[in-house]
């Protein structure tokens, strides 16, 4: 009996499994969930949604109401694969607050999908979706308390299966008000013994196919990001920037698949990369390689500062599965006079910057640094010296130092040297972008006006939605591959005023009423800082068809 004891214990602490640390995040990097600013029917809304580590699971769901008057908001999971026919009814938000509606739905499976809400009420009926990545990227670990308790209870079913067998062998035979015998209790021993081997032979069974499927688990289902490999190199027009998708294991294990072939434009680009050299945070670069192949991508490389850098660079699926790729990379230190830099061809989209390091002081918390504290209106501000004279500010900075998981506005203007408004142009069919980076490294997220998602996730998650076919075939990889290449090269011919009409057009979020998003020289981000620390900045907008890129500080505690 001990020695069974023994044995089910091991077979528990087995169960029992450590908790995995939290794996480089598959849309961005250490930032779990996405939030959705947007405009539906006569509503504006903020939705967040964040999906579970582990999947099946809950995703809980919860709806801010800026404008319009909601009674009611429904929400279901649709996934990709399945479209709208194979989807779940919706479930009923429950309104904590006014103007507040808080759910969950349930997420059954893995892969892309996306949350559909559907509000009622005076202002008229409207629909939006949210999209989500559904991975699970954790195992849960079993509290001590319910481990012992289980491991109780299971010794106890051992030992009364093993007595139960010994007794079904000999107790038939004893009639009542006899002695037992020493054969009879031979019988008894022999039947316990054998009900003993069953038992182990039954547990080792179990723990087999346990071990089997923790093992699938961690194979197949937990996420592990496409492995990217980044160099970067001197040609004879000046270094590059190569990055190499790593395909190994592909084709014996399908939870690491890509259909790389598939990979869609977001915002006409291919591939989003920010570079941001270590430790200091000073160097930073946002780039848009071209495709030479499907798994090979390359950029030339803007006259910036050798050292070592953290390489982000964002893609997304025909599923609308988005991804952020890692690696760092080492870049050589070289010398480029500044009619060299401006000779090179790049992307007119590119851009870099080189500035001071981080180094939040700690009377200056949550200060850029760079600049002096302002007050502007009196409310706490700061500021930030563009290359082309004009000055960017952190309007409303709601305090010297942020809260850590609290949803904030971050809201940016621009003034010309003058002092005066500057009108900013649309960057890439939006208002601007901002990308956000921890002091370490561990978080990183690409920003837009309207939220932490997809542009192109969300229009192949609507396309998908209004198909009524319950399976999806994918088309020809090659000639897909070849259509989007195609694409992306006739953006960067077409006139601005042009790329931008087209780009706008494909992203349903930014226009309201027929109207496309007006563009002033105010930009703003919905985002709650994930974990606490120190956090980089940087604010991209687009004037005189120049990127002009700000830099803040933030310090963020719990």
């Amino acid at each position: 009996m001990r020695w069974t004891a023994r044995f089910f214990t091991s077979i528990l602490q087995s169960f029992i499994l450590s908790i995995l640390a939290l794996l480089p995040a598959f849309a961005h990097v250490g930032s779990p969930g996405v939030l959705v600013q947007k405009e539906a029917g006569k509503y504006r809304v903020l939705v967040s949604v964040t999906p579970p580590d582990v999947v099946p699971g809950t995703a809980k769901v919860t709806l801010l109401v800026q404008e319009g008057r909601v009674r009611q908001v429904l929400a279901r999971p649709v996934y990709f694969q399945s479209g709208d026919e194979g989807s779940p009814v919706h479930d009923e938000l429950t309104e904590v607050e006014p103007g507040r509606f808080e759910g969950v739905v349930w997420l059954m499976d893995s892969g892309s999908s996306s949350v559909q809400l559907e509000f009622d009420g005076p202002d008229g009926k409207a629909t939006m979706i949210a999209p989500v990545v559904a991975m699970a990227t954790a195992v849960r670990t079993m509290p001590e308390s319910t481990g012992a308790i289980l491991l109780a209870l299971g010794a106890l079913l051992v030992v009364l299966m093993i007595t139960i067998v010994g007794a079904s062998l000999s107790d038939g035979t004893l009639r009542p008000g006899d002695t037992p015998s020493p054969a009879f209790r031979r019988k008894r021993f022999v039947g316990m013994g054998i009900g003993t081997v069953l038992m182990a032979l039954a547990l080792v069974g179990w723990r087999s196919w346990w071990d089997s499927e923790a093992q699938n688990y961690l194979n197949y289902n937990l996420y592990r990001p496409l492995p990217m490999k980044g160099a970067a190199s001197v040609g004879d027009n000046g270094p590059v920037l190569d990055l190499r998708l790593d395909t190994t294991g592909f084709a014996q294990n399908w939870g690491r698949r890509r259909n790389l072939s598939y990979i869609l434009p977001d915002h006409g680009k291919l591939m989003h990369v920010f570079l941001v050299r270590t430790p200091g945070l000073d160097a930073f670069a946002h780039l848009h390689p071209d495709r030479r192949d499907t798994t090979w991508f390359q950029a030339p490389l803007p006259n910036l500062p050798g050292g070592k850098y953290l390489v982000y660079a964002d893609v997304v699926y025909r599923t609308g599965f988005t991804e952020t790729l890692t690696d760092t990379v080492e870049l050589p230190a070289i010398k480029q006079s500044a009619v060299q830099a401006a000779a090179r061809r790049l992307d007119p989209d590119d851009s870099y910057l080189i500035a001071p390091p981080m180094g939040v002081k700690a009377e200056a918390v949550g200060v850029p640094h760079l600049d002096d504290d302002m007050v502007l209106c009196g409310v706490p501000s700061a500021s930030f010296r563009l290359a082309d004279g004009a000055t960017m500010f952190w309007n409303d900075k709601p305090a010297s130092v942020l809260t850590a998981g609290k949803l904030y506005t971050l809201k940016f203007s621009v003034a010309d040297p003058q002092g005066k408004a500057a009108p900013l142009e649309p960057y890439l069919g939006m208002g601007g972008h901002a990308a956000v980076v921890r002091s370490d490294g561990s978080v990183y997220i690409h920003l837009h006006p309207v939220g932490t998602y997809s542009m192109a996730a969300e229009e192949s998650l609507s396309g998908r939605i209004a198909d009524t076919a319950r399976t999806f075939r994918y088309p020809d990889p090659k000639r897909f591959r070849d259509s989007v290449d195609t694409f992306v090269a006739s953006l960067k011919t077409m006139p601005e005023a042009q790329k931008n009409k087209l780009l706008m057009a494909a992203m349903p979020s930014m226009q309201h009423a027929g109207k496309p998003m007006a563009v002033n020289n105010m930009v703003e981000f919905p985002y709650a800082f994930p974990r606490p620390g120190h956090s980089r900045i940087w604010v991209q907008v687009k004037r005189n068809g120049v990127v002009q890129t700000g830099v803040f500080d933030a310090q963020v505690k719990e």
